[in-house]
């Protein structure tokens, strides 16, 4: 394993408190507009893609 760490009483210095310069997690999602969109499928293409899906280990 790697050696532990040994922390001695060092003078740190002169420290600086600087303001948070980040934005909040929400304000960096991408916002796009939404659509809603209904589709009708054969029952033979819904088991196809549901086959599809599951050989690429997508779930369901």
């Amino acid at each position: 394993m790697s050696k532990r760490i040994k922390y001695t009483d060092g003078e740190i210095g002169e420290v600086k408190i600087v303001k948070d310069f980040l934005p909040h997690p929400r304000e960096l999602l991408l916002k796009d507009d939404l659509v809603k969109v209904t589709i009708s499928l054969s029952k033979e293409s819904v088991e196809f893609f549901k086959s599809d899906a599951a050989t690429a280990h997508v779930p369901l």
